[in-house]
């Protein structure tokens, strides 16, 4: 009998549907070697029955569990962490460096999450977020490496979408585990074009040059698929990156565009996002309604739009700071 939140992939991958929000939203990757394995990304405290059930699926003792691995700490990311470690005792939580106080004492984490969704949405959406013992947290530096029972893992510090993410590298699948680092791709829009991607820039760190580097540097790795925590794994990489480039510019382009906009900055940049996903995926060869798009679209256009905001103000205050004072000797 099949779990119909779980495909299994090669490589001995398993993409697990977390259920957050809505089906085919946001996954985890349940990764298998022997009879040992790890979680990629945590989905939320709501989540964490499903992922209990995939390892009783697939036969794998909780205890041999090695390593739960949240690419950064969003709270659809991360915010399952704690309770998930919590059911695995056996298992090392593996971090970014920028990112591991945040889940260790994740004070910070609710506070700024629940400012974006209120307190009522935030506990709807995440639930409770358990803080993860110190002592079994491992901090990943750009360029760490491990080994999931003889199959090797690289972690590449990956800041664009945020300053705490990083990327896991899977040398066996030739793949990277990107968490929001390579966008969005919901299997909805998939056409017989392949697949259509776009950028998430969720506030409050998003950085389109360091976005840009970071694309780089894992292209240079010549990876032959990227598994997105939205939604599932793409291939044919050099061309979806590209897309993902064009889209950055773009709500950037859109974002500078609407700068001196205010009061009416957020609604005009949510539009004109709006309509250029949609002319996207209309030129994509998407069959599906514009109002079935506009539902699905939603909540990135207005997490985005918050992003771009946040974005804006921070580059003005630097603009500010490097402006020369006038009628000083």
């Amino acid at each position: 009998m099949s779990l119909d939140f779980c495909q299994e992939l090669d490589h001995n991958i398993v993409r697990v549907d977390t259920g957050y929000d809505r089906p085919n939203l946001a996954a985890v990757y349940l990764i298998q070697a022997g009879d040992h394995a790890a979680f990629v990304d945590t989905g939320t405290y709501h989540c964490v029955p499903r992922f209990l059930q995939a390892l009783d699926h697939y036969g794998i003792a909780r205890t041999n569990v090695d390593y739960v691995i949240p690419t950064h700490a969003h709270l659809d990311h991360a915010g399952g962490a704690g309770e998930l470690m919590r059911q695995l005792s056996h298992a090392r939580l593996v971090a970014h460096p920028r990112a591991a106080p945040h889940l260790i004492d994740p004070t910070r984490l609710i506070a700024g999450t629940s400012a974006v969704y209120g307190e009522a949405g935030f506990r709807q959406r995440f639930g409770e977020v358990v803080p993860v013992p110190a002592q079994r947290v491992v901090e990943a530096a750009n360029g760490f490496k491990l080994e999931l029972n003889g199959r090797p893992l690289e972690f590449i510090d990956s800041p664009g979408h945020a300053r705490h993410h990083f990327c896991i590298y899977d040398a066996e699948s030739r793949g990277f585990f990107v968490g929001d680092t390579f966008g969005i791709s919901y299997r909805e829009f998939d056409t017989d074009n392949g697949p259509f991607i776009f950028a998430t820039t969720t506030p409050p760190q998003f950085d389109p040059d360091a976005w840009f580097h970071t694309l780089d540097r894992l292209l240079s790795y010549s990876p032959q698929r990227m598994y997105l925590t939205h939604f599932g794994g793409v291939a044919n990489v050099p061309a979806l990156a590209q897309k993902l480039r064009e889209s950055i510019q773009v709500f950037v382009d859109i974002a500078i565009a609407a700068a001196g906009d205010s009061p009416e900055r957020r609604v005009r940049i949510q539009q004109r996002m709006l309509d250029q996903l949609l002319y996207g995926l209309r030129t994509h060869g998407c069959a599906l309604t514009t109002e079935r798009c506009g539902e699905l679209l939603a909540t990135d256009v207005e997490l985005n739009t918050q992003g771009l905001e946040a974005w804006l103000d921070r580059r003005e205050r630097m603009a500010q700071q490097t402006r020369p004072e006038s009628g000083r000797s």
